[in-house]
């Protein structure tokens, strides 16, 4: 028999520690539960069981296009979910981690997990939200995604969640409201998975902050830095300066999108398309302890 919705107060400290065992037990019997993050409320559901995160979808009114991003409690959780992980996103992960800042890379491939229709990737990021992190670090990765059913406006409270997921999740725990509803702050999205890299869908952290860490980041446009300097050409046969732009055919910018699975079409912070939480990121949108291995099942 199904249990009944519970919330908890995750300022009061007694209700905390009750709140955070109970989302630990909902989410261990593929339960939804709704949980703060550093940006907006999100629905989460254990990333390792295709049940939870279908349960995840449906109660947000969504397809498997649109795959929700992984959270994850610290950067050392990366290597146990992602391969291939170029430098430069270790980089970024070290700068800006926690923070609103979502990466998309390589997926494991041993890992036998659903997230929807990824194409190989996994988007990942580290909520800059104690009690965020403080369930991440007892549960493992959370798929999680903006607690808002599709269209509509991302919740500011705990109480705005359930008025609009109700009894589908079985835990909310409330934290006051979030910087990123109502269209404020949202992660920032990288597509790591491309050469040179791309912004998908800009966020609270900018390019120019961004760019300190890789000079060569494409905009959500496909445009590099245009002070960057013209590398010179490899081919001693030609005079011509090679190109810069990258050979990734431009998208709209009202349609972000790259070659992931994470296509976009899910709502940001106010309910809107982005990217955000079909790689989601409710933000993430993003584990295990440092040294751990992620669970495959």
């Amino acid at each position: 028999m199904r249990a009944v919705t519970s919330r908890f107060d995750a300022r009061d400290e007694q209700e905390l520690d009750a709140g955070l065992e109970a989302a630990r037990e909902a989410l261990t019997d593929n339960r939804c539960i709704v949980m703060p993050t550093d940006t907006v409320y999100g629905i989460a559901a254990d990333a390792f069981s295709s049940q939870a995160v279908a349960t995840l979808l449906a109660a947000k009114g969504r397809g498997r296009a649109m795959p929700p991003p992984v959270l994850i409690p610290q950067a050392a959780t990366l290597d146990g979910l992602a391969v291939d992980v170029p430098d430069y996103a270790r980089e970024l992960a070290e700068k800006f981690w926690p923070g609103a800042l979502t990466l998309i890379l390589h997926a494991q491939p041993s890992l036998t997990w659903d997230l929807g229709e990824t194409r190989g990737t996994v988007a990942l990021r580290v909520p800059d939200d104690e009690v965020a992190r403080a369930l991440l670090r007892t549960t493992g990765p959370l798929a999680v995604s903006s607690a808002n059913r599709t269209g509509n406006r991302a919740a500011d409270t705990a109480e705005e969640a359930f008025a609009q997921l109700g009894e589908s999740v079985e835990v909310y725990l409330e934290a006051g409201p979030r910087p990123g509803a109502g269209g404020g702050m949202s992660s920032t999205i990288i597509d790591c998975t491309l050469t040179p890299p791309r912004v998908v869908r800009q966020g609270a952290l900018g390019l120019e902050e961004l760019r300190t860490v890789v000079p060569e980041l494409l905009d959500v446009h496909g445009e590099s830095d245009p002070h960057l300097p013209i590398p010179e050409s490899t081919d001693p046969d030609s005079e011509d300066p090679a190109p810069t732009e990258s050979t990734e055919p431009a998208q709209d910018s009202a349609q972000p999108g790259s070659g992931t699975g994470y296509a976009p079409g899910a709502e940001g912070a106010n309910g809107t398309p982005s990217t955000d939480a079909n790689p989601v990121a409710a933000d993430t949108q993003d584990g295990t302890g440092a040294g751990e291995t992620a669970r495959a099942s």
